[in-house]
């Protein structure tokens, strides 16, 4: 018959044993282990008791492993030592990897582009995207951090605003030519991307106009940014987008703006993450990169403003 299984000592027992064994002292061992060298003996006193003999002879100045104690430190300098190695890879593993939960138009038209800055600065940190509308609880998810658009009221999350959820029409300057188009209402003389967005209604307000009815325009709406730009580069119609995510577009005069006139909310978009894991190494340093990312370009953009006035 199989020999039923012995009833292990205290772990805490046995951690102390290794340390002082390793170290051939219990102030050593204290010290690593962060207890009182009272403690320590306490600890060792247990476990002699448990094996029924003696693991140390106490000298004046210093310990020393008796045959029992020589018998099992090996052993159990061993088990610890393949512990640590565990560990430590699970823990090297985690830290290689960040998982990152974002909103399509955030990944594609702001963060993939520069991504590759990122990894030449942390080679060693593998980026993981994941793309969705759903507000995930990164508390009980195994993402690392999260790209929001909102009011920054996420309670046990650490937040940090990254530019602020505004929109203006924009459209292919084909699209313009033979259409006077002087006021913001004459922009309805154009087909409208996704005219069943509300964001068009408060558009249509802080240019002057509350009363616009949008009700009987084709909604052939494209639910994303992303592609409502496109639509609009491809000379589709007129689309609300965030000029923060078409910087480029606009600059090259892919996309043009009939009009200056910006809707502004009380969201922006945030990194956020779960406040217990603030200070992993990894989480701070995506955090770090992408707020310089987001400082240069308030910086590139108060540039050409600066540059447009004064011409």
């Amino acid at each position: 018959m199989p020999r039923p299984p012995s009833k292990l000592p205290p772990m805490s027992a046995v951690r102390v044993f290794e340390a002082a064994a390793r170290h051939q002292s219990f102030t050593r061992a204290a010290e690593e282990l962060g207890m009182t060298q009272a403690a320590v003996s306490y600890q060792i006193k247990i476990l002699e008791d448990r094996v029924g003999a003696p693991l140390f002879n106490r000298l004046p100045r210093q310990v020393t492993l008796t045959a029992k104690g020589r018998q099992l430190a090996p052993a159990i300098t061993e088990a610890f030592e393949a512990l640590r190695n565990a560990f430590s890879g699970v823990e090297d593993a985690v830290q290689s990897v960040l998982s990152l939960t974002t909103l399509s138009t955030f990944a594609s038209n702001w963060l993939v582009p520069r991504l590759g800055r990122f990894r030449q600065i942390h080679p060693n940190i593998a980026v993981q995207i994941s793309v969705s509308t759903e507000m995930v609880e990164l508390a009980r998810s195994e993402f690392d951090i999260g790209i929001r658009s909102g009011t920054g009221e996420w309670p046990g999350l650490e937040r940090h605003a990254l530019f602020p959820n505004q929109f203006i029409p924009v459209c292919s300057p084909d699209l313009l030519q033979g259409v006077d188009v002087r006021e913001p209402i004459d922009i309805l003389k154009l087909p409208l991307i996704s005219p069943g967005d509300p964001w068009w209604q408060d558009w249509f307000t802080a240019a002057g106009e509350p009363n616009v009815d949008l009700s009987r325009r084709p909604d052939n709406s494209l639910g994303v940014q992303q592609l409502e730009g496109m639509a609009a580069i491809a000379g589709q119609g007129v689309a609300l987008i965030n000029p923060f995510f078409f910087p480029e577009d606009l600059a090259s005069g892919r996309l043009v703006k009939p009009f200056d006139m910006l809707a502004t909310t009380d969201r922006s978009y945030w990194l956020v993450y779960p406040k217990a894991r603030r200070r992993s190494a990894k989480i701070e340093a995506f955090r770090d990169w992408v707020l310089s990312e987001v400082a240069g370009d308030s910086e590139a953009a108060d540039c050409r403003v600066g540059t447009k006035t004064g011409a």
